[in-house]
C-alpha cells in the first residue's frame, strides 16, 4: 500500500489529526448527497430543452454509466490512498508538483462552485414559497434581479454551514445523512402520487435536435450533475478507526447507481405528468408539472408541491453541505503540502477540523452569492469541466502509478482497459465543452469564469 494513514499515538498527533468518526453510511450520503443538489427542481426546464424527454434520459443513463469506470478508478486509488488530498495526493505520486497543485486546483472549483449554486438556490425556493421574498431589488446583473431577502437567506445558510463543518465531521455528517434519507423518501411520495395522475401523451417530443445531439448537449452537463461520488475520498483521513477500506469502493459505485436512478427518474416523471413542452417557461418546472398533473386548484395539487419544495430543500441542503466539505479538505490539503499558505492546512486543535479552510469556503461562498441567479447556468458548465479535467487526472494517475510503481498498485490487463476507457470518457467530456464547433460550447462568460479561477490559482501559489 502506498499510504498508511498511521492512528494518533499522544496528545500532539491527536491534536494534528483530523477526527476519526465516519461510517459506512455517511460515505454513502456524502457520496450520493453531495452529487444530487437542486438542478431537478431549478433548472429541470434546461434539461428537456437541450434533449428532449427521452434525449435527457438517455443522457443522463449514458452520461452517468460512462462514469462507473471513473468510479472504480477512484475506489482503487482511495483504497490505496486514503488521504484527504484526493486528486491532489493521486497525481502527486507520479506528477511533478505542478500537475498536481492544477489538478486539486481544478477539482477544488468543481466542488467549490457548487456552494454559491446552491445557496443562490435557496432563495429563489424560498421566493416561490413566500412570494413576498422577491422583493426589495438591489441591483441586477445580467439582467437577473438581486433581492436583499434572499441575500439574507443564503447568508444565513452559508453561514449555518460555516458553523457546523468548523465544530466537527460528526455533525456534518449526521445533518448529511438525515437530509439524504429525508430527501429519498419525500422523492418516493411524490412520484408515486404525479405518475398516477400521467399520461405517456404528455412525453412529446423525444427529443428537441436530432437523436446524437440531443443526448450530447445533456451529456455536457452530467459530470456537473454527477461530481460528488469521488467526494469520498476527500473525506477517507476521517473514517472511524474499524471502518474497511473496501466500503471506500462500494460507498462510490452506490453513489452513481443511486445518483443515475434518481436523474433518469425525475425527468422520466416531469415528461409522463404533464406536457412538459408546455411548461418550460414556468418557474421551477418540477413542482408546476406535478401540479398541473393533479389539477392545479385541487387540494391534493397544493400538497404535492409541498412536498416537492420540501424534498427540494432538504437535497439542497444536503448538497451544499458534501460540497461544502469536499471543497474545505481539498483546499486544507493544498495548504497541508505547501501549495498554497500553508496557514491554511491547519487543524483546529478542540474540534479537529481543517478550521481555517472551512472558514475560507464560507468566506468565498459568501462573497459569490451576491453575483445572483445569473451565475446558475454559467456555473454548471464551469463545473463540467473542472471535474472533467480532474477525473482525467485521477485515471491517468492511476494508469501510470501501476506502472511505476507496481508495489503501489497492480492492475490486470481488464482493469487498464477499464483505466483507459475512464480516461477517455474524462478527456472527452471536457473536449465536450471547449471546442468551440462542439453544440453547447463555452461562451465567454463561461472562458471568462474559468480564466478568473485560473488567474486566483496562480496568485495563490505565486503569494504562498
Amino acid at each position: 500500500m502506498l499510504y498508511n494513514s498511521r492512528r494518533p499515538s499522544n496528545h500532539t498527533d491527536l491534536v494534528n489529526t483530523l477526527a476519526r468518526q465516519l461510517r459506512a453510511t455517511d460515505y454513502f450520503t456524502l457520496g450520493w448527497g453531495t452529487m444530487v443538489g437542486v438542478g431537478w427542481l431549478v433548472i429541470m426546464d434546461d434539461w428537456l430543452l437541450r434533449g428532449g424527454a427521452l434525449g435527457a434520459l438517455l443522457g443522463f443513463v449514458i452520461g452517468g454509466a460512462l462514469l462507473l469506470p471513473i468510479g472504480w478508478v477512484y475506489g482503487k486509488l482511495v483504497v490505496a490512498m486514503p488521504d484527504a488530498a484526493g486528486e491532489i495526493a493521486y497525481t502527486s505520486a507520479v506528477f511533478s508538483r505542478r500537475v498536481s497543485f492544477a489538478t486539486g486546483w481544478m477539482m477544488t472549483l468543481a466542488y467549490f462552485i457548487v456552494c454559491p449554486w446552491e445557496a443562490v438556490a435557496v432563495g429563489r425556493i424560498a421566493g416561490y414559497i413566500f412570494p413576498g421574498l422577491d422583493s426589495v431589488e438591489l441591483y441586477r446583473i445580467a439582467g437577473r434581479p438581486v433581492y436583499l431577502p434572499h441575500l439574507v437567506i443564503g447568508l444565513a445558510l452559508t453561514g449555518l454551514l460555516t458553523v457546523l463543518n468548523y465544530r466537527g465531521i460528526r455533525l456534518s455528517a449526521t445533518f448529511q445523512n438525515w437530509t439524504s434519507f429525508g430527501t429519498l423518501a419525500l422523492f418516493a411520495i411524490f412520484v408515486a402520487l404525479g405518475v398516477s395522475h400521467g399520461s405517456p401523451a404528455n412525453i412529446r417530443p423525444l427529443f428537441t435536435h436530432t437523436p446524437l445531439v440531443s443526448i450530447l448537449l445533456v451529456i455536457q452537463v452530467v459530470p456537473y450533475f454527477m461530481t460528488g461520488f469521488e467526494s469520498v475520498g476527500k473525506a477517507a483521513e476521517e473514517a472511524s478507526p474499524d471502518f474497511r477500506a473496501q466500503s471506500f469502493f462500494r460507498a462510490i459505485w452506490m453513489a452513481i447507481v443511486f445518483g443515475i436512478v434518481f436523474y433518469a427518474s425525475i425527468v422520466a416523471a416531469v415528461a409522463f405528468v404533464a406536457p412538459w413542452r408546455q411548461l418550460t417557461g414556468e418557474k421551477f418546472m418540477t413542482a408546476v408539472a406535478f401540479q398541473h398533473a393533479l389539477g392545479s386548484r385541487t387540494f391534493g395539487s397544493q400538497w404535492i408541491v409541498q412536498i416537492i419544495l420540501a424534498a427540494a430543500l432538504l437535497s439542497l441542503f444536503k448538497c451544499f453541505n458534501g460540497n461544502f466539505v469536499a471543497a474545505s479538505r481539498l483546499l486544507f490539503a493544498l495548504g497541508r503540502r505547501g501549495m498554497v499558505d500553508s496557514r491554511i492546512g491547519t487543524i483546529h486543535a478542540r474540534y479537529q477540523t481543517p478550521s481555517t479552510a472551512v472558514l475560507y469556503i464560507g468566506l468565498a461562498t459568501a462573497a459569490c452569492l451576491f453575483l445572483g441567479d445569473a451565475i446558475l447556468v454559467p456555473i454548471t458548465e464551469v463545473g463540467s469541466v473542472a471535474c472533467a479535467v480532474g477525473w482525467s487526472a485521477a485515471c491517468a494517475a492511476c494508469l501510470a502509478l501501476a506502472r511505476v510503481r507496481p508495489d503501489a498498485m497492480v492492475l490486470s490487463a481488464v482493469e487498464r482497459a477499464v483505466g483507459w476507457f475512464g480516461l477517455a470518457v474524462g478527456i472527452a467530456m471536457a473536449l465536450m465543452k471547449v471546442i468551440p464547433r462542439m453544440p453547447g460550447h463555452f461562451t465567454v462568460y463561461e472562458w471568462l469564469a474559468l480564466g478568473v479561477w485560473i488567474a486566483l490559482g496562480t496568485t495563490f501559489r505565486l503569494l504562498k
